[in-house]
């Protein structure tokens, strides 16, 4: 990829090579970040950050649940979001405000500083070209979420996605576009990076944030949509068949946005294309970056 010219770190704009950290820093041992993945949209009143408040308000509670040291408060990150935009003149991109422990002491409970940084770039469809459209092929990975009481899912922190990465590269390895995962319980959590929801006549049915998933922005974007519009949204345990079973079937999160799955193990999912609740859900969450969908939420920051 060809990389932005300027990054926010640490307090300031600075060009992107210059923003770098020690190798002996805590978190290239110990996994341990959290961070945060943002979109901005072309609108027809100018770019708008998405939901940009909720988003670093999340960051900084996944920081506090790892006990970790913000320097940085919800008003300046806002802030910093905005100024890597500027500077490198985006309006529709991805934006990832990371915080994570640096170079100081060493062992798991060392003191370190915390550094943080906010990236930019112009991205695309997370899965693929035209999957947004298409949609993808998945599988149930061979591989589980975390038990409850082991490693918090409701942090989104970078050690926890070493479990999105051994499902995703499992998917990858098997030829499909994206795994999912079953939790401790055998029962369904979510994809890789992505949140879940099952179509059965007309309704959207999602497992709950028990299950060892994150409670996605994305997510709870989606299920007030349905709601404001009229569809019903039903938060259960769901065990691995029903993924067989339903009548339609996608993955949702900041970067997938919404993909519709087509098959799962081999098995098509409804008619194998994206149904009338999935096309509807996508209408109406892309709508409110084009004007269909009124932000009467207030989701949108103008830039």
């Amino acid at each position: 990829m060809r990389y932005p010219d300027w990054i926010w770190h640490n307090g300031a704009i600075k060009p992107w090579a210059e923003a770098t950290t020690h190798v002996m820093a805590h978190a290239v041992h110990y996994g341990s970040s959290v961070f945060e993945g943002i979109r901005s949209y072309e609108t027809p009143d100018g770019p708008a950050i998405f939901r940009l408040t909720d988003h670093n308000r999340r960051l900084l509670a996944s920081a506090r649940i790892y006990d970790m040291a913000m320097p940085y408060g919800l008003e300046q990150l806002n802030a910093a979001c905005h100024e890597v935009l500027k500077a490198n003149a985006l309006s529709k991109a991805y934006l990832r405000p990371v915080a994570f422990r640096g170079l100081g002491g060493f062992g798991l409970s060392a003191d370190t500083p915390t550094d943080v940084a906010v990236a930019a770039w112009q991205m695309g469809a997370y899965l693929g070209d035209d999957v947004l459209e298409r949609g993808i092929d998945a599988c149930v990975s061979s591989w589980q979420r975390f038990a409850p009481n082991t490693i918090p899912a409701g942090a989104k922190a970078g050690g926890n996605y070493l479990s999105g990465q051994l499902v995703a590269r499992e998917a990858r390895r098997l030829g499909f576009g994206e795994g999912i995962a079953l939790a401790s319980t055998g029962l369904l959590s979510e994809g890789a990076g992505e949140n879940l929801f099952l179509v059965f006549d007309g309704a959207l049915h999602t497992t709950p944030v028990s299950a060892a998933l994150l409670n996605g922005i994305t997510r709870n974007t989606l299920m007030t949509l349905a709601r404001d519009h009229g569809i019903a949204v039903v938060e259960r345990d769901l065990p691995r068949e029903y993924l067989y079973l339903c009548d339609e079937l996608f993955m949702c999160g900041t970067a997938a946005e919404i993909t519709p799955i087509r098959s799962v193990d081999g098995r098509q999912v409804g008619t194998g294309q994206a149904g009338p609740v999935t096309r509807r859900m996508q209408e109406l969450f892309f709508g409110l970056f084009d004007g269909r969908t009124p932000d009467k939420h207030g989701w949108l920051e103008r830039v």
